[in-house]
């Protein structure tokens, strides 16, 4: 399966749950592609000890999966890509809407 998710939020708990997921998926042989939208941009700076998403978005790239972090979000911010996510546009946003089997909203 191909699966898009979507993160708009800047809550720790809720992307260490959405990075959890994708990185099942990816054990499971799915094909997993993020895209970080609005606050979601802001994931690396929420880790904690309690909810490591860094280590999470690393595990999800080393397996394979794609993080795509929206370019104007991180500009509004004044914050830049990571080696981890790919500076993208709209464009990649639709390419992952369009393409993937199903698509989750976080």
């Amino acid at each position: 399966m191909k699966l898009g998710i979507i993160i708009y939020s800047n809550d720790a708990e809720t992307v260490w749950n959405a990075f959890r997921l994708a990185n099942y998926a990816l054990q499971q042989r799915d094909a997993v592609k993020i895209f970080l939208l609005g606050k979601g941009v802001e994931c690396e700076a929420l880790d904690t000890k309690q909810f490591p998403i860094t280590q999470e978005m690393k595990e999800c790239t080393a397996k394979g999966g794609e993080i795509f972090a929206c370019g104007t979000c991180l500009k509004m911010r004044k914050k830049n890509p990571s080696d981890i996510c790919f500076f993208s546009s709209m464009k990649d946003l639709y390419e992952i809407v369009h393409h993937c089997e199903r698509i989750l909203s976080f």
